[in-house]
């Protein structure tokens, strides 16, 4: 006979394996949605049931869960979604769909749960709270006992006490030096103020703390300071920047910048939340903006012509978010909004809305300029080496205002370059698209090459003579030409920019056959200062 010590290890692979062969078996949800439905209180959505990993396509190794969401006003319960969910901690080992928080900030209600058809049943259940009218009475300690009973808990308690003060202490004497330590190296040297006792720049509240679920879904792009995600936010789709946690100062900056006041506009990319996840060394920032799905003017030009139409609807509305970047403006009621230098300008960081309007986007570089503070010890010599002004790449900057925006038009005027040179109004074919100099020095110039090309030997990319023999085109190499003068003095602004372009769209005409009219009395706008 098998002795109990085999019995139990039996019993124990036996149960491994069963198991392993739940964990295969596909999980079947109710499935219910009447987001869709115009009036909902009307809505004939019916229930049916799905099978988790075809309607998902879940990876291997992930769990599927079930998951209900609904509303209750007023004790009227109305269902909005039911569905299937993937592989998150808080649905594991669930059997049951129960909400247990009091009242949700956003009035949605929502549980999920682990197995087949758990959430056909849900409720709301909150956990009760003690009621102390109804607590056991304590028991009566014989008053002989008494100084001994207190004699005992002093003893045991005040070393507790004062190892716990002194703890508590050293905590917070090393909080605030760290704090002090972190305020003075970060300071600028110019200013003279009492150091604060708190972080700079602290995170504003997140519209979206009390909003769940929030999914990722794919990687859109990676650049220097993280990962864009799409991501699903319910029913809308909301893009999500990663950054690590050695990256901080450039999330801090960039929450900055967008949480200035009157930072909405149709042609910058609108702010949603920021938050922390994860804890330790292994924490993410995130940064939530609109999705847009075109992407970036990059990666639409690799792959599109620009129709006359096209070139002029995308170069104004960029030259009309830049501009609004470098304005100070002032609001009805009191709010202000400094002008802000991008820093970073270039056709990777401008976004495409449905209908080609260009946002302008990533502020992590961005620096703003609120009047009476001077710029202090600014690192100047920042940004994408490709798209750097001459007297950033020779290291002569002057930091103030007017400099680092015209540094910013400079770029501006190779972004132009890209988006002219993929226009199909000229004659002949149009070139596969080029970053600006790629032609001249490849697709990775070092900084050494570009002090070469840009300062040295004053060059800049190429005008095609089909351009020049185009009138349109060739206004807008004009323009292009001033906007990335070798003497930063002599640039265009970009309010300048928006007339010039603003107007040449409403003055020249394209026929269906690509033959242009222009106005007999058109004037393009004077050059002026760049601010």
């Amino acid at each position: 006979m098998l002795s109990v010590r085999v019995w139990l290890r039996l019993a124990i692979l036996l149960y491994a394996a069963g198991v392993s062969l739940c964990a295969a078996v596909d999980t079947t949800c109710e499935f219910f949605d009447n987001t869709e439905c115009e009036h909902p209180e009307n809505c004939n959505a019916t229930s049916r049931f799905v099978m988790c990993k075809d309607e998902q396509q879940q990876d291997e190794g992930k769990r599927s869960h079930c998951y209900a969401l609904w509303k209750n006003e007023s004790n009227v319960i109305t269902l909005v979604k039911k569905g299937c969910w993937l592989d998150d901690n808080d649905c594991y080992d669930k059997s049951e769909c129960y909400e247990h928080e009091e009242q949700p900030e956003n009035g949605m209600f929502y549980c999920c749960c682990e197995g087949n058809l758990c959430n056909q049943h849900f409720d709301h259940i909150p956990i009760p709270q003690p009621d102390r009218s109804t607590a056991e009475t304590p028991r009566t300690i014989p008053i002989d006992n008494n100084k001994e009973l207190f004699r005992s808990l002093m003893y045991s308690l005040f070393p507790i006490c004062g190892i716990a003060l002194v703890v508590a202490v050293t905590f917070y004497m090393y909080k605030r030096h760290k704090s002090e330590h972190i305020q003075c190296f970060t300071r600028h040297k110019t200013e003279h103020v009492q150091i604060p006792t708190q972080d700079p720049l602290p995170p504003p509240p997140s519209p979206l703390l009390g909003l769940r679920p929030l999914q990722l879904l794919e990687v859109k792009a990676r650049g220097r300071f993280g990962a864009v995600w799409k991501a699903q936010l319910l029913n809308e789709y909301v893009a999500v920047k990663i950054f690590p946690l050695q990256d901080k100062a450039s999330w801090l900056n960039e929450q900055d910048i967008f949480t200035t006041q009157l930072m909405k506009h149709d042609n910058l990319l609108q702010f949603i939340a920021v938050e922390k996840r994860g804890d330790g060394l292994e924490m993410e920032l995130w940064l939530i903006t609109d999705f847009h799905e075109r992407g970036s003017l990059t990666d639409y030009l690799k792959g599109h012509l620009l129709k006359w139409s096209e070139m002029c609807h995308i170069a104004e509305t960029m030259a009309r978010g830049l501009a609004y970047l470098h304005d100070d403006v002032s609001g009805r009621n009191g709010e202000y909004k400094p002008a802000i230098a991008h820093r970073d300008f270039k056709s990777k960081n401008v976004l495409l809305k449905q209908d080609l309007t260009v946002v302008v986007a990533d502020f992590g570089l961005a620096m703003k300029f609120d009047p009476g503070r001077s710029c202090g010890d600014t690192h100047g010599q920042v940004g994408t080496r490709r798209y750097m002004a001459p007297e950033v790449l020779e290291g002569a900057i002057n930091f103030n205002r007017d400099a680092f925006l015209r540094i910013d038009m400079y770029a501006f005027g190779l972004v132009l370059w890209e988006i002219v040179s993929r226009c199909s109004a000229v004659d002949g074919p149009v070139d596969e698209y080029q970053l600006p100099f790629e032609e001249e020095i490849g697709q990775h110039p070092t900084l050494e090459d570009m002090q070469e090309v840009v300062v040295h030997k004053k060059m800049r990319p190429q005008f095609r003579e089909t351009w020049l023999k185009h009138q349109g085109l060739e206004i807008l190499c004009e323009t292009i030409e001033e906007c990335w003068d070798h003497d930063a003095e002599a640039r265009l602004s970009a309010g300048c920019v928006e007339e010039r372009l603003g107007q040449l769209s409403r003055t020249v005409n394209i026929t269906t056959s690509n033959t242009m009219d222009i106005t007999t009395n058109q004037q393009t706008p004077p050059k002026e200062s760049s601010l």
